[in-house]
């Protein structure tokens, strides 16, 4: 039985973890911050960031998000260019972060998990 949750619930729970994690894969990676300089920049430890870089956290359920996949690397790209440039700062994240619900069209239900669907 798939339960109908608010959509910024469900993206909550399983879209923003892959945003965070993509976002601090490439500040480390692209922009050669160590995860200490990352997870400063991002708001969050640095041992989040050696899992979201390892991928032991936030990766599971990837393949159920689909087309939306291509967009939330697109946004994350943005969001680390953003972040390296100092244009925006932890506080601020969250505002890309509340852009996650525009990657899932209006009247159009994906399910992306047993359980939830948006």
């Amino acid at each position: 039985m798939i339960t109908m949750v608010a959509r910024c619930e469900a993206i909550g729970k399983y879209t923003l973890p892959v945003f965070r994690s993509l976002v601090a894969k490439e500040l480390v990676t692209t922009y050669k911050l160590t995860q200490v300089e990352a997870a400063q920049k991002l708001g969050t430890t640095q041992a989040a960031i050696s899992q979201y870089i390892n991928s032991k956290r936030a990766l599971k359920g990837t393949e159920q998000l689909g087309d939306v996949m291509p967009k939330l690397q697109a946004m994350a790209l943005e969001t680390a260019k953003n972040v390296v440039e100092g244009k925006i700062g932890p506080s601020e994240i969250s505002l890309d972060f509340c852009k996650l619900c525009s990657c899932f069209p209006e009247g159009k239900t994906s399910k992306i998990s047993d359980y939830f669907a948006i």
